[in-house]
């Protein structure tokens, strides 16, 4: 078994996930969001995507009751009628965003009756023609006792839904309902366009870096030395596309290169890539795991953090950053 990589196989694995990733940036993403006129419905998506969606992005749409915001081109936010209209005349048309939706946004008021007999049977009508729904449960500034009211709400759902509870005045657990949106999105290969788009980039880089490291340790617990390395690369330069897609500064093959031999590899300049995860025989499953996974922590975070300081990504001033985060992540493999 071979434990090192190539030029050309590191040049396949680049242009393999640019394209994963440029493929997405290319799909349109589609929310329909549904609840009564002040559920908050605007003043949610405008805190989800930290800009005022809602007030410039306005395009007409299918019918009046129907509102689409476009917005950055490809995501589109479509307000549906108010749940005493689902039943109108434009029921048809409104039914059609829903089955179309990649995402469907149900808005409950905490402040109100939660859940009541008209939302319960529209929510079962959606559910027939798409199962994405997401609860959300806005108002919580101006409700008592959350817990029970989405205790509640799962009991009279089945426990069929996720369910957010959320304040779009205060902006409380707008990053859970984030999550919910972006872990939807991608099992549909449509969350990267949508995640570079939202407000809070750190907190999903943070997952992004956290689940890469949970990968790499998977890969690295292969007991065959040299198995892992082609996979463990193709993760480690798929999370640092991401990474630079997310903050919009795009990273050229050589500078991925680069970046990955001055880090990983640890020494710059060298074209091949040797293996260094399983270098004492025998050592076993849980050391090359604990080390694949230290060192891919280590790279998404001196990534995130040299983007989010401004720091010109380059081996010089990479390598000091991942070494610091490196020590963290191997203390942390090693508790």
């Amino acid at each position: 078994m071979k434990d090192w990589l190539t030029d050309e196989e590191f040049d396949h694995i680049f242009r393999e996930k640019s394209e994963e990733i440029n493929e997405q940036l290319e799909r349109e993403v589609l929310i329909a969001l549904i609840g009564d006129v002040n559920a908050g419905k605007s003043s949610t998506i405008n805190k989800l995507m930290g800009a005022d969606v809602a007030q410039v992005g306005a395009k007409p749409g299918e019918t009046q009751e129907i509102k689409k915001f476009v917005f950055q081109e490809k995501i589109i936010f479509v307000d549906t009628p108010g749940l005493d209209d689902i039943y109108s005349e434009h029921s048809a048309e409104t039914m059609k965003f829903y089955k179309k939706a990649d995402v469907v946004l149900f808005f409950l008021n905490a402040a109100g009756t939660v859940l009541s007999e008209t939302e319960l049977v529209s929510l079962k009508k959606i559910a027939k023609v798409n199962k994405d729904i997401i609860l959300v449960l806005n108002k919580i500034d101006a409700a008592d006792d959350i817990p029970s009211l989405v205790n509640y709400i799962k009991q009279h759902t089945d426990f069929d839904y996720v369910v957010t509870p959320i304040s779009s005045r205060t902006g409380e657990n707008i990053g859970m309902l984030q999550k919910e949106v972006l872990d939807i999105l991608e099992s549909k290969k449509k969350d990267i366009l949508m995640a570079a788009n939202m407000a809070d980039k750190s907190a999903i880089a943070n997952r992004w870096i956290l689940g890469a490291g949970a990968s790499a340790a998977t890969i690295g617990a292969v007991p065959i030395p040299g198995s892992d390395f082609v996979p463990l690369t193709a993760l480690q330069v798929s999370l640092m596309l991401k990474l630079s897609t997310l903050y919009g500064k795009p990273i050229s093959k050589d500078k991925a290169k680069e970046l990955i031999i001055a880090t990983i590899v640890g020494n710059i300049g060298k074209t091949v890539f040797r293996q260094i995860i399983k270098v004492v025989p025998g050592a076993g499953m849980v050391a090359g795991a604990s080390v694949a996974g230290a060192m891919t922590i280590a790279l998404g975070h001196a990534v995130k953090y040299a983007h989010e300081n401004e720091i010109e990504l380059t081996p010089k001033s990479l390598k000091p950053i991942y070494q610091m985060f490196l020590k963290k992540a191997s203390k942390q493999s090693n508790k």
